[in-house]
Order: structure tokens, then sequence, then C-alpha cells
């Protein structure tokens, strides 16, 4: 088996856990090497080891993705539901060959307008949100339409559209709903709404929802996942499903559900612990 690498953080180099994991599979006879760029990956490479947490594993989906390889995290970090398995399970699971692969979806977003291309200077795709922010000290009025049907315009500090991995993370945090994985669905939702009667929304994955936003100082930033781009008021964003997966290596002992409860204290309550 062949496996690439990807590490952000240069600490964790010598970190003893990370060290010991790389040893023991090379003396598996894995062929195991480091990949920075998509240019960086061999031929017949079987899958890439996210070394970090879970803006590491946003990082390395964003060099591989979208050619296939599927990516398993080991979780250096904190909270981790994308990067949520520890060296040695990963060791153990590797090793014994007991994993399997999930598929989750991509978002592709796309800016429209004078210049807007040559502009966004970065990949479109993104595996938990496409974000719109004031950058300014106005407030947005953001229109947004699904396949065509306009919404009420949202005025608020900023709006994203979340794919069902990305709900527990901005999503969460902005009040949108907890979705199992493999939902098929969209989460629309308001950052900071101005007003108290808009809610997120959920949609179907197969949505096309177009973007586009006014605001006195006329402007705004575009944030898909962990990149950043200026927007301009006369840009509009347009998002879709991609047309690739990720692939996710998912180990036999790992769980959503777990991951709630462990990571986010969900349930908890002292009638719960029995």
């Amino acid at each position: 088996m062949k496996i690439g690498f990807f590490i952000l953080n240069d600490e964790l180099r010598n970190d003893p856990r990370m060290r010991s994991l790389l040893k023991d599979l090379e003396s598996a006879t894995f062929e195991v090497y480091e990949i920075r760029s998509k240019a960086d990956v061999l031929p017949e490479t079987d899958l890439v080891l996210s070394m970090g947490g879970d803006g590491t594993f946003l990082s390395a989906a964003h060099v591989v993705a979208d050619i296939g390889l599927p990516i398993l995290g080991v979780n250096f970090g904190r909270i981790g539901f994308l990067c949520e398995n520890r060296p040695e399970a990963v060791r153990k699971a590797l090793l014994e060959g007991d994993f399997r692969i999930e598929y989750r979806t991509v978002l592709n977003a796309t800016l429209k307008g004078p210049e807007a291309r040559r502009s966004i200077g970065m990949l479109p795709y993104s595996v938990n949100e496409v974000a719109l922010h004031r950058s300014g000290s106005s407030v947005l009025g953001i229109h947004v339409s699904i396949d065509g049907e306009p919404l009420p315009t949202y005025w608020a500090d900023g709006l994203l559209v979340a794919t069902s991995s990305g709900s527990t993370a901005y999503s969460l945090s902005v009040g949108g709903p907890i979705c199992l994985p493999d939902t098929k669905v969209l989460i629309i939702a308001p950052i900071a709404p101005h007003n108290l009667n808009v809610l997120p929304i959920v949609v179907p994955e197969t949505a096309k929802i177009d973007i586009s936003f006014e605001s006195r100082d006329g402007r705004a930033t575009m944030t898909n996942d962990n990149r950043v781009v200026e927007i301009q008021p006369d840009w509009s964003i347009h998002i879709e499903m991609a047309q690739f997966s990720l692939k996710r290596i998912r180990l036999a002992e790992s769980g959503f559900v777990r991951a709630l409860t462990s990571r986010l204290f969900w349930g908890e309550d002292m009638r719960n612990n029995g």
C-alpha cells in the first residue's frame, strides 16, 4: 500500500506519536511519503493521512479530493469531526485493513461578474461551507435564490451554505441544525441576522443557489472553508454540488453520535449518566 501524509503544523514532525505511526507503517512494508501539493502525489497512491485537526483535513481535501484519493484523518488537534481518529487506532486499522470509505458532499462555488474569474485566485471547492461576510461596518442585504426562486432578503452580517459535514462547524455556531453526515441536504443560515423572523432553512443538496449582496460600503468577503477572497458588490456567488464526492476513510470504531457526545457533550445531563 502506498500512503501519502499531509501536515500543516511543522511541530508535529517531532511528535513521538506521529513518528511512531510512520515508522510502524514503513515496517509493515507500506510506502509512506509526504505531500504538500497535488504535484507531489505519486502514481498508484492508495490514500492520504491528514495529520492534525479538522483545519488540516480541509486543507488536505482541497489538495486531493478532486483526484479521488481517500483521506484518513489522524487527530492531533482538539475537537475533530472530520479528523477524529487517534494515531493508535489508525495504526491498528491500517495494519488490519479494518476501515471503509464513505462519501461526503463537496460544494462548488463560482463567482460571476466583471473580472470575477481572475480575482478568485483559489479552488472553488468546499467540504464544510461557503460563507459571505461583511468586511466593513455596514450590514449586508443578502439576496438568495434557490433553483431560480428568490427568498426574502436577509439583512445580516453574513450568510452561509453548509453541507451536512459542515453542520457541526460554522453552521452550528450560528444556530443551524445538526445533520448526520450522509444526509443529502444543504443548510442555508444567516450570520447574526438583523431581523428576528429569519431562521436557517434546509434544502436538497441538488439545489442550485445564487447569492448577491448590497451594503452601504460595498465591502464583503467570501470564504470557502478556510480560504478567503474579497468580492465586489456587482458580483454574485453561484453554489451547487460538485461533480465528485470527498472520499473519507472511516474506522470501524468511530461514529458520528459518539463524536457528538464525547466532543460537544451533546445530551450532557446528570440523568443520562446511569
